[in-house]
């Protein structure tokens, strides 16, 4: 018997309960891009074929992962934040958030959402509470901010009077404007205190239009939503909050770790962090 690689009807087998492994999901296909090992076929050929029509998407998922590492450090070390909303949190992959904030101080909690049964999985297994801070997981999605806010276990673990550094990373373009994520991201933004911070990442139209429109054709064909948006569009998602600087810019040029990047525009997101005055 061959020891190569599974085939997809033997990784179906070996699939959670609850997990319909025909159709690709971006937690997974985000997954496979970073070099993980949670993917299944379909999510490997739809990233796939994002790659036939963005060839540094491989590069770009690092990026984003990158900026949510520099924007909880930010928060944690910088604005003092002590607790952490990461809605769209994908598949454990280390440096998690609170393996990120614990280590700046012990006494962080963080809850992650994510709608991805697989992500669910892993995060009962791999999420677990430190000594001093908590870590729970909701199964929801950004489409419903209601049923966020009023989980038994995110109010078990954040405390709302209390400031809330709230990630929403490369999660906002997979909501049509019809469904309005302006409003989803505002529900969630309204029910945190003042003091509290929002960073989210988003793919950018401005960078390469034609890539991008092909991207978005190759998820509608396989059954998913991405809606890449303007810059103006992305900078709506802060509202009325104060921007940190450098503002709303290219995601490899929020505040890079070492040299500035060569060509700061070689991923196709936006990025920023704000602040609830």
């Amino acid at each position: 018997m061959s020891q190569g690689r599974p085939t997809e009807a033997t990784e179906q087998e070996w699939a959670p309960p609850g997990i319909d492994t025909s159709v690709p999901h971006s937690a997974r296909m985000y997954d496979w891009w970073i070099g993980g090992k949670d993917n299944f076929a379909a999510d490997r050929e739809m990233g796939a074929m994002f790659e036939q029509v963005i060839p540094g998407m491989r590069m770009m998922a690092r990026e984003n992962r990158n900026f949510m590492e520099r924007a909880v450090r930010h928060l944690a070390t910088q604005a003092g934040i002590r607790q952490f909303l990461d809605i769209g949190t994908g598949l454990p992959t280390s440096p998690n958030v609170h393996e990120i904030a614990q280590g700046i101080n012990p006494d962080t909690n963080v809850v992650y959402v994510d709608s991805d049964p697989i992500v669910l999985v892993h995060a009962r297994a791999l999420l677990v509470s430190g000594e001093h801070g908590r870590t729970s997981y909701i199964d929801a999605d950004v489409r419903e901010p209601e049923k966020i806010l009023t989980d038994t276990d995110l109010l078990a673990t954040l405390d709302l009077d209390r400031p809330v550094g709230l990630l929403i990373i490369a999660t906002l373009m997979l909501v049509a404007d019809e469904d309005d994520p302006w409003n989803k991201a505002r529900a969630l933004m309204d029910a945190l205190p003042s003091g509290s911070y929002v960073a989210i990442t988003h793919p950018g139209q401005d960078f390469n239009p034609e890539a991008l429109a092909a991207a978005t054709a190759a998820a509608t064909q396989g059954g998913m939503t991405l809606v890449p948006r303007t810059r103006a569009d992305v900078a709506r998602f802060f509202a009325d909050w104060e921007l940190v600087e450098p503002g709303v810019v290219p995601v490899m040029t929020w505040r890079p770790d070492g040299d500035p990047p060569a060509d700061p525009n070689a991923a196709y997101y936006w990025a920023g962090i704000a602040r609830k005055p």
